[in-house]
């Protein structure tokens, strides 16, 4: 089976655990506004590649990756499903870690078995939620969360591991409410490992101009480091409100 492939980055250090040979999907449906990789939307662009040629290029630095394995991003990697289920089967047979990090927004809780034989083989998902309230989502990404959220609690279910990423963007996801929200519904994922709190920066700017399009947020500023981090404890206190009702 062939898929469509962006690039791929041989040492990858944040994109799960250990060293990671990161493998860039082409093709992404949603169009965040803090995107920073404009050059992964179309689908069917990129370089063809099939899944033996990929895990042969990490076969060539396999011995760097003992701590770490294989990561699949984008892009967004479910577009191409079957593709990617083939791949980390193979991988998964030969006892290489295997890590998902997705949007969710393909997921389809009226048809969930692809998504639940790919979960059979993946050992991590790396999930993004943009924004817990739906009309804010839709807004700032052009999809509604819901299958979002629901893929979340059908990784959960599987018994997958998760790490949770959410990007605070000035005056867009740096509500103290909102954060209460979104930690109150990830503290019901049992499988919840890690929350990966990121601020925006507009290093993708370039990227916008060189590709002749505009920058959707214009002249918003970055978020700080310190905004960040109390943005985490806000996020953790809606969490532990959760497990204390235990609802």
């Amino acid at each position: 089976m062939k898929g469509y492939i962006h690039s791929v980055e041989s040492f990858g250090t944040v994109d799960g655990p250990g060293v990671r040979f990161v493998i860039f999907f082409q093709g992404c449906p949603m169009r965040c506004r803090y995107c920073h990789n404009p050059d992964t939307w179309n689908i069917g662009a990129g370089t063809e590649a099939d899944t033996d040629s990929l895990l042969a290029e990490f076969e060539k630095s396999r011995e760097f990756y003992r701590s770490g394995g294989i990561t699949c991003t984008g892009g967004e990697p479910m577009l191409q499903s079957e593709f990617l289920t083939e791949l980390f089967t193979k991988a998964k047979a030969r006892g290489i870690h295997t890590c998902l990090d997705t949007s969710g927004i393909c997921y389809d809780p009226a048809h969930p078995a692809p998504a639940e034989r790919l979960l059979a083989v993946t050992d991590l998902v790396m999930l993004d939620i943009k924004h817990i309230d739906d009309q804010a989502h839709r807004a700032l990404t052009g999809h509604s969360n819901a299958n979002i959220l629901s893929f979340a609690e059908k990784i959960s279910a599987c018994g997958v591991p998760l790490w949770i990423r959410h990007v605070i963007v000035p005056g867009i996801t740096d509500s103290a409410e909102e954060q209460l929200r979104l930690g109150y519904f990830i503290g019901g994922l049992r499988t919840l490992k890690a929350v990966d709190v990121l601020p925006y920066h507009d290093l993708g700017r370039r990227k916008y101009e060189a590709l002749g399009l505009p920058y959707p947020l214009g002249d918003t500023p970055v978020c700080t480091a310190e905004a960040a981090a109390q943005a985490k404890d806000t996020i953790l206190r809606g969490i532990k409100n959760r497990l204390r009702t235990g609802k």
